[in-house]
C-alpha cells in the first residue's frame, strides 16, 4: 500500500510540476524572435487626443460652506476655569500645583520626574499638593485634605482623572493650567514663572 501511494505521489508531483513548467512561460512554445518589438509601438498614445474631462470642472467644495463653521466648540465649557473659589488661607501667596495622584496610574509614573524636578526647581515658591486616589483609605484622606484647603469639589470633578497636574492661584481659585500625562516641564514652568513675578 504504501508503495502504490508513494507512486501515485510521485505521478501526481511529475504531473503537476510539468504544468507548471509549461504555464510558466506562455512563449515558450513560440520561436525565439531576434530582437525585441514593442507591439504597441506603432499604436500611438490612444489619450493624446483626447481632453482631460476634469480640466473645464472647477472645485466641487469651493461654493460649499464649512459645515462646522455654524457648530459650537465641542470642547467649549468643558474644563474649569476655576476650583469655585478662594483655596484655603494657608495656601495663599504661592500658586499651587494640585497633583492627582494613584499608584496604578501609569500616566502618574510619566509625569513623577517632572513633578519631582518642579518640586527641586520651586521649593518655598510653590505649594505642591497631593491628592492620592490609589484605593479608598487614601482616597478618604485626600477628600478630607482637599475639603480642608477648599479643593473639595476640584477633588470631586477630577478624581478619575489620575495624572493631571493643575495650576492654581489660591486668592482667586482660577486654574491658570492643566494638563494630563504631560512630562513637558515647558507647560509648567512658564505658567509658574509667570505666578511667582
Amino acid at each position: 500500500m504504501k508503495v502504490r501511494y508513494l507512486a501515485l505521489l510521485a505521478m501526481v508531483s511529475s504531473l503537476s510540476l510539468g504544468a507548471v513548467v509549461a504555464c510558466a512561460n506562455p512563449c515558450a512554445s513560440k520561436p525565439a524572435a531576434t530582437e525585441d518589438v514593442d507591439p504597441c509601438a506603432s499604436k500611438g498614445d490612444p489619450c493624446a487626443s483626447k481632453a482631460d474631462p476634469c480640466a473645464s470642472k472647477g472645485d466641487p467644495c469651493a461654493s460649499k460652506a464649512d459645515p462646522c463653521a455654524s457648530k459650537a466648540d465641542p470642547c467649549a465649557g468643558k474644563t474649569q476655569s476655576s476650583i469655585g473659589g478662594p483655596l484655603a488661607a494657608e495656601l495663599h501667596g504661592k500658586p499651587v500645583v494640585v497633583d492627582v495622584f494613584a499608584t496604578w496610574c501609569s500616566a502618574c509614573e510619566n509625569i513623577a520626574p517632572t513633578l519631582s524636578q518642579l518640586e527641586q526647581d520651586y521649593e518655598g515658591q510653590v505649594n505642591f499638593v497631593v491628592l492620592d486616589v490609589s484605593d479608598r483609605t487614601t482616597t478618604a484622606a485626600a477628600e478630607a485634605k482637599a475639603k480642608a484647603l477648599g479643593l473639595e469639589e476640584f477633588l470631586k470633578a477630577h478624581k478619575a482623572q489620575t495624572g493631571t497636574l493643575t495650576i492654581v492661584e489660591p486668592e482667586t481659585g482660577k486654574i491658570l493650567a492643566q494638563h494630563r500625562n504631560n512630562p513637558n516641564i515647558e507647560a509648567y514652568t512658564t505658567v509658574l514663572d509667570t505666578a511667582i513675578n
